[in-house]
């Protein structure tokens, strides 16, 4: 089946029929299939971002950092950049840049643009991760001064998420490396801006059509067939929820990409009423499922876990593990069916539990492997919409940065009030060994609380077509649109 391709195999593969794999001539636009509604440039400090605005923000504005194809820190509006006074400090000296309508750059602007961002009023997710920072001060006007409260080594990787690009006074486009031109196409239209930083003696060549990038928004079904049908480069934003259609479809296995992203995805308990109220009955539920089971059902290589951190990261210790993990699944459902039993033995009544999940084939096949599970120790599950009240609620994120934190913060929706403690504790910490030792109570305090059902890592596919020879799989699964194309070829 075309959707699970042998990984081994697609090098050979493709070299030997070369002729099917979905390619297109390097000739012409990229153009990328953002699945999500059609992108829209907006203020980050005001909306929150669907996946093509993301790709539309990433692309027409800029942060001081931002992510290359490989998922790691490169320049954006800062050129380079020092971290000073035991991580408490980090001065970025920007580079000449041009806003969308012609004018300079300055360090005041960006200094107004993230504070904007940073203020209390704003929707930006990334604000609570960002509340080490003391104040962001215009040293002079090429340098830049953010100075903390107390140190965050990860602090870069949250400055190069797209929520934190700046678009100037006006929403209009910021500095690049992208400009948006008018289009009659579905999508929008990405020409390469001018860089300011060349000389008038420069040999400058006017940027080839190949340079530039279609971005469409639209949904999965829609994407997959584009490509398929060879009349786009790229399909990105894949998830769990739209693989199942890929079978649907004849695509050469060397079109597909998985990135080993980074994450959580599991169900967060967000009731905590009846048969919820125990931390036991809700280890009961996560004890039930086969997750092994589960991702086989969909990609090869999806990778489950049992733990909310994917490793270490930054905590004290290893990633806390539930009591239940050491048993083997049998035993698991078990006990979890005796613990549905004693509990039925004194309530009345059915014991339904409703799950919040998006709509799409994927989250029907996870609704039916989760609910098999529940109602094989005797628990009814029912489906409801993701923005529907509910008992367990899907999270599917990918991390923005590699921080334990996030992870944790993440899960507790809600936990017990001594993880919140804890968690309080590790924001607040004035030392990175205070900090991991936080972490670490956290850690084992959200596990013994059962508060997160962990099932497996976020899975993040694209259909990349061979002219883009720069894409790169990575944990951030971000995919620069000005990091496709080998522009040597």
């Amino acid at each position: 089946m075309a959707a699970r391709p042998n990984r081994g195999l697609l090098p050979a593969l493709c070299l030997a029929l070369l002729a099917g794999c979905n390619q297109r001539s390097d000739v012409g636009p990229v153009v990328v299939s953002a699945i999500g509604a059609r992108p829209v440039l907006v203020d980050p400090a005001r909306n929150l971002l669907s996946g093509p605005t993301r790709l539309l923000l990433n692309s027409a504005a800029q942060g001081l950092v931002r992510f290359d194809a490989a998922g790691q820190i490169a320049p954006g509006l800062a050129e380079r950049w020092i971290v000073i006074d035991n991580g408490m400090s980090y001065i970025f000296r920007l580079r000449e840049a041009e806003w969308a309508d012609g004018s300079r750059v300055t360090a005041g602007q960006v200094v107004d643009g993230l504070r904007r961002q940073l203020a209390g009023r704003s929707r930006n997710p990334l604000r609570p991760y960002l509340t080490a920072i003391d104040e962001i001060v215009e040293m002079t006007p090429q340098v830049i001064e953010v100075r903390l409260k107390r140190p965050r080594p990860d602090l870069l990787k949250l400055f190069a998420q797209p929520e934190l690009a700046l678009t100037g006074d006006r929403v209009r486009g910021g500095s690049g490396p992208f400009r948006i031109s008018p289009s009659g196409k579905n999508g929008v239209l990405l020409n390469p801006a001018f860089d300011p930083a060349r000389s008038a003696s420069d040999d400058i060549e006017e940027p080839s059509p190949e340079q530039s990038v279609h971005l469409i928004g639209e949904r999965a079904a829609r994407a997959i067939v584009r490509f398929a049908e060879r009349q786009s480069d790229l399909v990105s934003g894949g998830s769990f929820v739209d693989w199942p259609l890929l079978q649907f479809v004849t695509i050469a296995p060397a079109n597909f990409r998985l990135d080993p992203a980074a994450g959580l995805f599991g169900l967060a308990i967000t009731n905590r009423e009846g048969f919820l109220a125990s931390a036991d009955n809700r280890a009961a539920l996560a004890q039930a499922i086969d997750r092994t089971a589960l991702v086989s059902a969909f990609a090869p290589g999806w990778q489950t876990t049992e733990q909310i951190l994917p490793e270490s990261l930054d905590s004290a210790r290893a990633p806390a593990l539930a009591s239940w993990s050491a048993l083997s699944l049998a035993d698991r459902q078990d006990g979890a069916r005796s613990r549905v039993s004693r509990w039925k033995a004194t309530h009345e009544g059915p014991l339904t539990v409703r799950i919040a999940l998006p709509s799409g084939p994927g989250a029907t096949i996870l609704f039916g492997f989760v609910g098999a599970a529940f109602r094989s120790i005797g628990v009814e599950p029912r489906r409801v919409s993701l923005d529907a009240r509910a008992d367990l609620r899907l999270i599917d994120a990918v991390a923005p940065y590699d921080s334990a934190r996030w992870y944790l913060a993440t899960a507790c929706q809600p936990c017990s009030a001594d993880a919140i403690t804890a968690l309080d504790a590790a924001r607040d910490a004035d030392t990175l060994a205070d900090r991991a030792q936080r972490i670490a109570d956290a850690d084992a305090l959200l596990s013994e609380d059962a508060a997160f059902i962990p099932l497996a890592r976020p899975l993040r596919w694209s259909l990349v077509a061979l002219r883009l020879r720069k894409w790169q799989g990575n944990a951030r699964a971000w995919h620069p649109l000005n990091q496709l194309r080998d522009e040597s070829r």
